[in-house]
């Protein structure tokens, strides 16, 4: 039986055939998607067979079977319309507010995509295939949800994060994308690319490699980016551990590094582990150097632990500068503590390196000196600040006292490397 389909204009005509394509393949023609995903039927032969079907049962012209199947394409081998936005290297976030106003983060600036989806039902259909694709369900018990998608792209990891009407304040969902290079720029990169010099990268590395690390920042600051640099600097030699929420934190070639990240339970399951419980485990499975992807919970007590007893650590959270993300760490660290402030701010001498990224490029270096038993006071010294705006130059070195509310206290006179 043919039905033709009657709508005000072109736009309206390709989403209700989009959405009525979709659905069909959803129910009586997912037979045939089935033995696509099988490899049973060619991506050819099965876009060739969607086309024919979207012809005769709708009663459209050839050029229009032919462009719904083009949108059909996207929606089944990507992600339907953004598929150019995840495909634009330059992108590294893209925020979906309703159907008809998608945002981006292009080279670090937030603006239009350009694009949107045809009406508020193709941009649900989206969404729910989205979570069907990634195996999340976004029913009720779960309007919001965190996930990651390591399959799709050869270029990026997609990590995710939808919340549903029910826990929004319009109609429409919400979708963020974070897109994380599966090439990351390693060191030398990042110094053509101008978010630190040589001597500072050189600088960096060597105390890497020597001590405890924090790494801290705002969103989208290069925190990650930088963390994936460095450990790739590491010695064959050195086992490592990586835990993390999301799969960011890869690894190009050391031999030795295994990776762990948390699996949040949903309303239907029971099972879920966290980055404390993943941490925990990790801390017995005979590892040289520990990281954390980043610091967000209780986690941060384990982390400290193990730097404390001598393991070398690296971790990022955020934090508005250097110093004030020993602050935060143990902020964190007292969720699932009974230590007291003061004996926490004690076990972050470990901590000896403390980075604050801005804007994608090294903002300031502190080395910790250790607390201060008589002035209960965390000691820095400033190794690195860049002072000059877009630029990785311009040093600024001297001793600063923190006590433990975070107060600045002194700084001294400045000296040299």
């Amino acid at each position: 039986m043919t039905e033709t389909i009657q709508a005000a204009g072109p736009a309206a005509d390709f989403s209700e055939l989009l959405g009525r394509l979709i659905d069909d393949y959803s129910t009586k023609k997912q037979p045939s998607l089935m033995q696509m995903k099988k490899g049973l039927l060619s991506r050819e032969s099965f876009l060739g067979e969607a086309a024919s079907y979207a012809q005769l049962t709708y009663g459209i012209s050839l050029e229009e079977a032919q462009e719904v199947t083009r949108l059909f394409e996207q929606y089944i081998f990507g992600y339907s319309r953004i598929s150019p936005l995840i495909d634009d290297a330059e992108i590294s976030d893209i925020r979906i507010v309703s159907y008809d106003n998608i945002r981006i983060k292009k080279r670090g600036r937030r603006m239009d995509a350009g694009i949107s989806f045809l009406s508020e039902r193709e941009y649900r259909q989206f969404v729910d295939y989205v979570a069907t694709k990634n195996q999340v369900n976004i029913s009720n018990l779960n309007a919001i949800q965190r996930f990651t998608d390591s399959d799709s792209h050869p270029d990026f990891i997609l990590r995710f994060t939808v919340s549903m009407p029910l826990v929004n304040t319009y109609s429409e969902p919400y979708l963020c994308i974070r897109k994380v290079p599966r090439k990351f720029p390693e060191m030398e990169e990042l110094i053509r690319r101008g978010m630190l010099d040589r001597e500072l990268a050189e600088m960096l590395i060597c105390r890497f490699r020597s001590g405890s690390t924090l790494i801290c920042g705002g969103n989208s600051s290069g925190k990650t980016t930088l963390l994936n640099a460095l450990k790739e600097t590491l010695p064959d030699d050195v086992a490592i551990l990586v835990t993390q929420q999301a799969d960011e934190l890869t690894t190009k070639r050391h031999p030795d590094m295994m990776f762990l990240h948390s699996l949040p339970g949903s309303g239907e399951s029971q099972v879920s582990y966290d980055l404390k419980n993943i941490s925990i485990a990790g801390l017995t499975m005979d590892v040289d150097f520990f990281i954390v992807g980043e610091v967000k919970g209780d986690e941060a007590l384990y982390l400290l632990n193990a730097a404390y007893t001598g393991q070398l650590c690296a971790a990022t959270l955020h934090a508005p500068s250097a110093d004030r993300a020993v602050d935060k760490l143990v902020d964190y660290a007292m969720y699932g503590s009974r230590y007291s402030r003061g004996e926490l701010m004690k076990m972050m001498e470990c901590f000896t390196t403390l980075v604050f990224m801005e804007r994608y490029r090294v903002k300031q270096v502190f080395v910790n000196r250790g607390w201060d038993r008589e002035t209960k006071e965390m000691r820095y010294e400033r190794l690195y600040e860049n002072t000059v705006a877009g630029g990785a130059d311009g040093r600024v070195c001297g001793a600063v006292s923190v006590g433990q509310a975070g107060e600045h206290s002194a700084s001294a006179v400045a000296q040299g490397l």
